[in-house]
Formats: C-alpha cells, sequence, structure tokens
C-alpha cells in the first residue's frame, strides 16, 4: 500500500475540537466569510531562528492498532521514523544523494560489488557505538521473510544476506547478484532506517536509534512523544520534544490547529478550500511543498475491462490532466500526463501523449468496450481524491466514458478498496529516486504494484538501466522506462500536488522533501 497508509481503529485527540470552530467541508465550499477573503496562499513555510527548546505537538491521521517503531515493517509509525532513525544514505533538499550513517560510498568498476564506510563517532540511543554490524543486521532484517518488509521486494532480487561482509568495525561491503549502478539509491527508503544489531524482537517498542530523538512513551494508533537527544551525532536537535496524537480525520486536525491544540498536521494534504481558511488565521499558516504528492488512478490489469491494453489507453487519452490540475487543486500543482517520475527528477521526460477524446472511443471501438461504463472508488481518507475523481469522471465524458463514482469508508479504504477494486483513487509521495519508485510500484511481483502489471519486457528494461555505470546512457534507459509506463501500464497520473501542510504560525525551521520534514532543525519562536 502507498507510504503510510495505516487504516485500523480511530483514536482522537482528547478535547481536540472542544470549543474549535467548526471547519466542515459544506461549509467551505460556501465560499464563507474568511475564505472568500483569504490572501494567496504562502509558497514557504515561516522564516526566522527558531527559539531553543519547547514541545512540537504533533496530529497524525489514524493508525492500525498493529502499527509499530521497527522501520521495516509494513506497519511502521512513519511519523516517528525520522525523529528516532538515520539511514546510512538519503536523498537531500536537490534530490541527490547525500551521506547519513555511511561518511561515503563506492562501487567496483562494474557497480557489483558496494563498500559503505560507516560514519564514526555514532551512538544508539541506548549508548552503544554505531558499527557495520548494525548495518548488515539492519539490511538481514529487512530481507528476512518473518519480517515481511514492502523493502525486501526490492532488495530481495539483488542481495544474498548471507555474503554481507564486515571487514572491520566502519567497512560494510554488499556484493550484489547483479550490477547496481543505482544500488545506494535504494537504501534512502525509509524501510531503511538503521536499527542496532540483535534488535529485531524488541525494535518496534523500543524505537532505538541513532536519530535526534529518543522514545519516551508510544502507543500504537494512539499518542506519543519523543524527547531530544543530547548525544545525537548531527548535534542536538533545536526542540526538547514532540507530542504526537493520533485525531480522527481531516476536519478535527485541523479544527485542532485553528485552535492552538497541536502545531502541526502531519500526512494532512489539505484540501485548497481548507488551506485558505488556515491561511487567513491568527493562529495557523501553510507551508506549500511543491509537487511533493502523486496523484493516481490505478486501473487493476488483472480485472476486466483493464486486461487489454487499450482499454488502458483510451482511459488516459481520454481525459485532460491539465483540467483534473485546475478543477481538483485549483492550479496548486503540476499535470502527470501519466508519468509516475515528476517533473523535477532529473530522469523525467516531457514527451506525453496528448489529450485525445477521440482516438480514445476509437481505441475503445476496437477493444469492445464502446459506451464504456465503470465504477471509480474514492473516499474521504484524502481530501483530494473525490475533486480529482469528479474531474477525471467531467473530463473522460467526451470521450463516451461514462465514470461512476463511488464513495468508500476511510476505515477501510486501504484494505478493502486498494488493490481490489478495478479502479480506485490513490496518493505516493514523491522523493523517490527513479529506480526505487520503478522497482517498487511497477515490477513484476512487487507488493505495492498496485496495478497488478507484469510486463518481462519492462523488467528486462529496468535490469539494463540498473547495470548501465555510464550516467548518460542509464538516463535515456530509465527515460524509456517512463515511456513503458505511460503506453502500456495501469496507472494514470492525473497530477502532482503540491502539498498544503497546516502549521503554526510559531512553527519555524519547517524544511520537507520527499516524505519527511527535517527533526533537527525544526522548532518553536520564542520556545
Amino acid at each position: 500500500m502507498p507510504d503510510i497508509h495505516h487504516p485500523g481503529r480511530r483514536s482522537v485527540l482528547a478535547a481536540a475540537t472542544a470549543g474549535a470552530a467548526s471547519l466542515g467541508a459544506s461549509w467551505l465550499l460556501t465560499g464563507c466569510t474568511g475564505a472568500s477573503a483569504a490572501p494567496v496562499l504562502p509558497t514557504d513555510a515561516k522564516g526566522g531562528t527558531p527559539g531553543r527548546g519547547g514541545t512540537l505537538r504533533i496530529a497524525r491521521p489514524p493508525a492500525s492498532d498493529a502499527e509499530t517503531l521497527d522501520p521495516a515493517s509494513a506497519l511502521s509509525a512513519y511519523e516517528y521514523l525520522g525523529a528516532l532513525y538515520n539511514r546510512l544514505v538519503r536523498v537531500g533538499a536537490n534530490g541527490d544523494l547525500v551521506p547519513d550513517l555511511a561518511e561515503s560510498w563506492e562501487p567496483d568498476a562494474k557497480a557489483r560489488t558496494w563498500t559503505f564506510r560507516i560514519r564514526a563517532g555514532v551512538t544508539f540511543h541506548d549508548g552503544r557505538k554505531l558499527t557495520s554490524a548494525d548495518a548488515a543486521y539492519t539490511l538481514r532484517h529487512i530481507l528476512a521473510k518473518e519480517t515481511a518488509s514492502p523493502q525486501a521486494a526490492v532488495l530481495a532480487p539483488l542481495i544474498d544476506p548471507g555474503k554481507l561482509r564486515t571487514p572491520d568495525a566502519r567497512t560494510l561491503v554488499v556484493p550484489l547478484k547483479t550490477p547496481n549502478a543505482e544500488f545506494p539509491s535504494l537504501l534512502t527508503h525509509y524501510n531503511c532506517y538503521v536499527i542496532p544489531d540483535g534488535s529485531a524482537r524488541g525494535i518496534g517498542r523500543t524505537g532505538v536509534g541513532t536519530g535526534p530523538f529518543k522514545l519516551e512513551s508510544f502507543t500504537p494508533a494512539g499518542p506519543g512523544r519523543i524527547t531530544a537527544y543530547e548525544d545525537h551525532w548531527g548535534g542536538r536537535p533545536v526542540l526538547d520534544a514532540i507530542d504526537f496524537y493520533s485525531v480522527a480525520d481531516m476536519s478535527a486536525r485541523s479544527n485542532a490547529l485553528l485552535a492552538g491544540q497541536v502545531d502541526l498536521l502531519s500526512q494532512t494534504n489539505l484540501d485548497f478550500a481548507t488551506a485558505r481558511v488556515v491561511a487567513a488565521s491568527d493562529r495557523a499558516t501553510i507551508a506549500r511543498v511543491e509537487n511533493a504528492q502523486w496523484y493516481v488512478l490505478p486501473m487493476l490489469t488483472t480485472e476486466k475491462p483493464f486486461t487489454d491494453v487499450r482499454v488502458r489507453q483510451a482511459m488516459k487519452l481520454a481525459y485532460d490532466p491539465e483540467y483534473v490540475v485546475k478543477v481538483a487543486l485549483q492550479g496548486a500543482g503540476t499535470a502527470g500526463w501519466d508519468n509516475p517520475v515528476p517533473p523535477s527528477d532529473p530522469a523525467h521526460i516531457t514527451a506525453h501523449p496528448k489529450h485525445d477524446p477521440e482516438q480514445a472511443r476509437h481505441l475503445l471501438k476496437k477493444a469492445g468496450h464502446e459506451g464504456l461504463t465503470v465504477d471509480l472508488y474514492t473516499s474521504s481518507y484524502d481530501p483530494v481524491f473525490t475533486p480529482m475523481a469528479l474531474a477525471y469522471q467531467d473530463s473522460a465524458r467526451r470521450a463516451g466514458i461514462r465514470i461512476r463514482v463511488k464513495t468508500a469508508s476511510a476505515d477501510s479504504y486501504y484494505t478493502q478498496i486498494w488493490m481490489k477494486k478495478p479502479l480506485m483513487a490513490t496518493y505516493w509521495y514523491t522523493g523517490r529516486p527513479v529506480d526505487q519508485l520503478f522497482t517498487q510500484v511497477f515490477r513484476s511481483g512487487s507488493s505495492y504494484n498496485e496495478t497488478a502489471w507484469s510486463d518481462k519486457k519492462f523488467d528486462a528494461l529496468l535490469d539494463r538501466a540498473r547495470q548501465e555505470t555510464d550516467d548518460e546512457r542509464r538516463r535515456e534507459l530509465y527515460g524509456e522506462a517512463q515511456t513503458f509506463v505511460i503506453e502500456k501500464g495501469g496507472a494514470m497520473t492525473p497530477m502532482f500536488a503540491d502539498r498544503l501542510v497546516g502549521i503554526s504560525r510559531k512553527v519555524r525551521g519547517y524544511a520537507e522533501h520527499g516524505f519527511e520534514f527535517d527533526y533537527l532543525g525544526i522548532g518553536l519562536k520564542g520556545a
């Protein structure tokens, strides 16, 4: 399932909405007082230097009772991970790979064996020194069948856990089954946070890592608290602590922010109307993260009519992505043109088929599906799902396609609808390196392949790309992979949305890229 969707029992922040002004969707859509007079949405978070200390209060969406602090798990408590742990390698603000717990890495001439140099002077929260054995153990834990990590499908074809070597305390050697020039990028995923050697049995409860914060308390699907780790290798974080609350829905989270009861809405992309209300308030504002969310309408290629590539192509040609951006996002995003690689990625190709409803009609007629009628499932899990679905419905009508929009429960959306219904709405965070994206979401057999699309030629193309050591040629091959997905795959990508993050006007140092923010530098004014 995409990124951080943890459906399950809802837990509500105590008194989160008591005394808060109601922020119901119907009220927002009327253009009532405040919304119509609201200023243009901010493009950046508030500037200035935060004060040292203080407690940041974060409201997060409902989570599963089974959520865990084990970063390798499919049910990891995502918001805690970047605070408690570090990876070997991470993605920098400009999209390049930068050191984290590995201060350097290098391949052999064929990109078949990678050697990582582990950073010195790093300690875990329990006082243990970080060594290469911890890094090797982390990879073995991800690959272990009992862990059932989503990242295992990405790494298992490459790594034999028995062949990992640690010649000394600061050196990790990773021999690969096949050459891969992009291998370090695969370690940037949040399932790859480093845990202590031998900690698998208890890590889901203890959260012992090398991150800027250490665990004080954690309740699955409920509240929790982390405090500053004084001996963090990168320096002490600005904040003293972060409190987490699980809040039932978007309106409740927004009301809590407007009432001054929380400072940041995590994993919540505000709809445009709500964002304008928040930005116009005295207590809160918006941090706008450009093209941070990739919205998708996956067609399940194992279910009729989407088993036929002509139908999939018709569904893509039938609608106008620029219209969907205008209607669903009020322009706060970029048209996707069914390419999952975001425009900011150096590998992105700009070529794409144009909106052509007449050609869509022709393809449907050839496939025996003239006058196609299909159900498109959505829910309130994300506020953009339904506007996107309705905009697609309206645009595709010109090609003679009848879309019946069905609203499903948010609580069960990612257990009963996602990867089960032939057509539905979903999203992912951008920030994945291109090989990670294609391998995890589009390669045959991946547990996150939400369209169940399987094409041996595409898989072989990925293999050629990752084995290519010439940077320019490798980029060309990933360009071919994009064309392959656009023309034959089952995923429609109408748009990349700017993520509209609700934050208190007291928050300073909020900087986000990919799908996480800077826990080390964030703070509060006058804390």
